[in-house]
């Protein structure tokens, strides 16, 4: 498919109708809704107005969908729960464990909130929050996180990766090392389930919402619970399962590591284009193993200003701001974003 969205952009606009407006490269906010996606969720519509509820085949497709998922993230059916938000499913597993006082949880401040409050919320059932120090934003690595674990320690919350750096955390060798010591392995995956695998051997729960990398829209979301943690937390199914199935089989039938490979050639050709006298990055390197999207920011005009630039030539992507009231320039592409859209966005910006 990402062959022919290069060599036919009729095609690339009927499939993804936001690109006949905009140069869309915000992604790690929130994903225009490919046009596939966009039908099933019109015939849902429709068909919840004209007929009657059939429940046996609304379970089919329940089971059809979850069975799709278990199978684009390397998981068994009974591991995947159709949840909502990423923070609903981060809340079910925060509010569902049985915790005793004196436990310790371990997680990261700079992290999204939604993926620190629920942990923060849990001072009140005696569990001690432990936070993790970085020298440079989002950039856990498992020597960070082995030197806060105790014997207290009861679980590891952590982004898969970081929604202002784009950093991706080791997720694999982190989880060894949990497991290794006895401690649950919870991740937010919103940043990189759709775009990059998540290794889920040694992850005992990930929650990961549909609306930015997985294409899907807001409200509807994942949470997988590993079948072995099943007496601890049992998974649930609720809705969203008719434009999961849709968006995920897209997803499918581009490729996973096809999709990470055109999103890292996008970011590293941006970059290229950013002159190191002009940009300060925050991003990990487009040919890092820990790269998902590029963040930066000028170093003589406001980042706002070239916002706003990028706004007048239908070029959409986000403003961070830091805990030093810092802006940030956030690019975050997916795989139907082309070089020429990416030329585009460098030039605007070396030009404003």
């Amino acid at each position: 498919m990402i062959a022919e969205l290069d060599t036919n952009e009729d095609f690339r606009q009927r499939e993804f109708p936001i690109c006949a407006r905009k140069i869309y490269c915000a992604h790690a906010a929130d994903a225009p809704l490919p046009r596939r996606v966009a039908e099933a969720m019109r015939d849902a519509i429709e068909d919840a107005s004209t007929n009657e509820k059939q429940f046996e085949r609304a379970l089919g497709f329940i089971a059809d969908t979850r069975r799709l998922l278990a199978d684009f993230l390397g998981a068994e059916t009974e591991e995947i729960s159709l949840s909502g938000p990423t923070s609903s499913g981060l809340n079910a597993v925060a509010n569902g464990l049985d915790w005793k006082v004196g436990d310790e949880v371990v997680c990261y401040l700079d992290d999204y909130p939604a993926d620190v409050y629920p942990w923060l919320g849990l001072e009140r059932k005696g569990v001690a929050p432990v936070l993790l120090q970085t020298e440079r934003l989002g950039e856990i690595t498992p020597e960070i996180v082995e030197r806060a674990l105790t014997k207290r320690t009861r679980l590891v919350a952590l982004a898969s990766a970081n929604n202002a750096s784009g950093y991706r955390i080791d997720v694999e060798t982190i989880g060894k090392m949990c497991a290794e010591c006895g401690i649950l392995f919870s991740v937010d995956g919103i940043q990189t389930v759709g775009a990059f695998s998540i290794p889920l051997r040694n992850v005992d729960f990930l929650s990961a919402g549909a609306q930015k990398w997985m294409l899907g829209p807001s409200g509807a979301g994942i949470l997988f619970i590993k079948k072995s943690r099943h007496e601890l937390l049992r998974p649930m199914m609720v809705g969203g399962w008719n434009v999961m199935q849709g968006a995920i089989a897209l997803l499918k039938d581009v490729g996973l590591s096809k999709i990470s490979d055109r999103i890292l050639s996008l970011i590293a050709t941006l970059k290229s284009e950013l002159d190191p006298a002009d940009f300060e990055f925050l991003s990990p390197d487009g040919s890092s193993d820990h790269a998902s999207f590029l963040t930066f920011r000028p170093r003589r005009v406001a980042s706002e200003k070239l916002v706003g630039a990028l706004a007048k030539n239908d070029v959409v992507v986000s403003l961070r701001i830091d805990r030093s009231n810092r802006g940030w320039i956030r690019v975050s592409p997916h795989f139907y974003n082309t070089f020429a859209e990416i030329e585009r966005i460098a030039e605007v910006l070396n030009q404003s």
